[in-house]
C-alpha cells in the first residue's frame, strides 16, 4: 500500500556532472518526482564511475549547468573499496527512509554491494533498486559473482521488461515488480518538425529537407544496437526522399561502420551526426524524425523509447528483450526481427502505412507512463 507520509530517500547512482546518458537523465527526474510528491530526496553519485577501459567515449563530465532544485552529492568511486566503506557508513548514519539504488552493469555489483551492506547495518533503511540489466549485453569474466553480490543485501526489485525479471530470478527471489519505463519528459517540449529541421540545418549544418521522410537512430553507437544491420536494412530500400539519421557518439570502433556508411545505396541517404546530444539538443533530433528506428540485436528495454513517446514518434524495434513490450505492433510502431531483411521489409511497412496510422496508438500507450506511478510503486510497502 502506497504510504503518503513525507519520506527521506536516497538515490545511489549516476547524476550530473556525469554526462546525462540514459541513467543519469531517469535518476534526476525520478529526484524531482519523489521532490514534487513531498518526500525529501538526494542523489548520491559518483567522483569516478568508470575507468577508462570500460569507458571508449570522449568525456563522462558535462559542463552544463546542474539541474535546478536538485541535491546531488558527488562522493562514490567505483573502484576504491576504502572509500565503498565510507560512503556506505555516511548513509548508515543518515537513516534514510528508502535507498533507491540503480543496477545496470556487473561491474558496478561490488561497490554497490558493499555500500549496500553498510546502509543495512542501521536497521532502518529499506533498499529498492531499479534494475536496468542483471545481465550485460557484453559480458565480462566475473559478471555473475558481481550481481550475485550485489542483489543479496536488497530488499525489493523494480525492473522495466520481463526479460530483466527473468534474469533476476536466476539470482534471487525477493519480491521484483514489473513496471513500464516512465516517459523521459525533462527534454522539453515538442516542435513542429519544420522548426527541428530548420534547427539541425542552421546549428548542425545537417542537410535535411521538409519533404525527406526522416528515419532516427538515436543514442551510443555500441554492437549490440545493430547500427550496422540498420546500414544494411538501408541498402534494400526504393523509396525516395528516405533519409537516416545518425545522433549519437561512438562507443564502438567507427572502422567497423566506414564501408556501410560509404556504401553507393546508402551514403546519400545519410545524416551523420555521431557526437555526443547535449539534452536541449534532444528535442530537435526527435522532433525532426518521422520514425525513430532500434535495431537491437539484443536489449532489456531502451531509454529511447520513453524519448520517442514523449515527443510522440512512432517507432521501428527489433522483437528483442522488452523492446516489444514497450512498443506493440501495428499500434505503437513496427517490430522487425534482428536481421536486415526483416528492418528493411519493417521500414517499408512502416512508409508505406505513415506516420498518421500509428499515432492513435501511440498516444494511448503514452498515457500508461507517468513518474507519479512508478513513485507509488517505489514507496508501496
Amino acid at each position: 500500500m502506497y504510504q503518503s507520509k513525507s519520506k527521506n530517500i536516497i538515490i545511489i547512482g549516476p547524476a550530473h556532472p556525469l554526462r546525462p546518458g540514459g541513467i543519469t537523465t531517469f535518476n534526476e527526474r525520478l529526484c524531482k518526482a519523489l521532490n514534487d510528491a513531498g518526500h525529501t530526496c538526494s542523489i548520491w553519485s559518483f567522483s569516478l564511475q568508470y575507468p577508462s577501459f570500460l569507458f571508449p567515449g570522449t568525456s563522462q563530465f558535462t559542463d552544463a549547468p546542474a539541474p535546478e532544485g536538485l541535491q546531488i552529492v558527488t562522493a562514490i568511486n567505483s573502484v576504491n573499496p576504502l572509500n565503498w566503506w565510507q560512503v556506505g557508513n555516511r548513509i548508515k548514519k543518515a537513516k534514510p527512509d528508502v535507498v533507491i539504488v540503480r543496477y545496470w552493469i556487473p561491474f558496478m555489483g561490488p561497490c554497490l554491494g558493499t555500500i549496500l551492506r553498510r546502509i543495512k547495518g542501521n536497521k532502518h533503511t529499506r533498499i529498492v533498486c531499479i534494475a536496468d540489466n542483471i545481465q550485460p549485453h557484453e559480458s565480462r569474466p566475473g559478471d555473475k559473482w558481481f550481481t550475485k553480490y550485489f542483489v543479496q543485501p536488497v530488499d525489493r526489485f523494480l525492473v522495466m521488461s520481463q526479460q530483466v525479471l527473468q534474469d533476476l530470478r536466476l539470482f534471487s527471489n525477493k519480491p521484483a515488480q514489473l513496471l513500464p519505463h516512465p516517459l523521459y519528459d525533462n527534454f522539453g517540449e515538442r516542435v513542429s518538425s519544420i522548426e527541428a529541421r530548420a534547427w539541425l540545418r542552421q546549428h548542425k549544418q545537417l542537410d535535411i529537407q521538409d519533404n525527406d521522410n526522416v528515419l532516427l537512430f538515436f543514442g551510443l553507437i555500441r554492437q549490440y544496437k545493430g547500427l550496422d544491420l540498420l546500414l544494411e536494412a538501408m541498402q534494400q530500400l526504393q523509396a525516395t526522399h528516405v533519409k537516416l539519421l545518425i545522433a549519437g557518439e561512438y562507443y564502438d570502433d567507427p572502422s567497423k561502420y566506414e564501408a556501410l556508411l560509404q556504401h553507393p545505396a546508402v551514403k546519400d541517404k545519410l545524416l551523420l551526426h555521431t557526437r555526443f546530444v547535449a539534452n536541449d539538443e534532444v528535442k530537435y533530433f526527435a522532433c525532426a524524425a518521422d520514425c525513430i528506428v532500434q535495431p537491437y540485436r539484443h536489449a532489456t528495454q531502451s531509454g529511447v523509447t520513453p524519448v520517442a513517446f514523449h515527443f510522440e514518434v512512432p517507432m521501428l524495434v527489433t522483437n528483442v528483450g522488452g523492446l516489444p513490450e514497450m512498443v506493440p505492433d501495428d499500434v505503437a510502431g513496427v517490430v522487425c526481427e534482428p536481421n536486415a531483411d526483416s528492418i528493411a521489409e519493417g521500414i517499408q511497412t512502416y512508409l508505406h502505412k505513415g506516420k498518421a496510422h500509428y499515432m492513435p496508438g501511440l498516444l494511448q500507450e503514452k498515457q500508461q507512463l507517468s513518474w507519479e506511478k512508478l513513485v507509488e510503486q517505489i514507496l508501496e510497502v
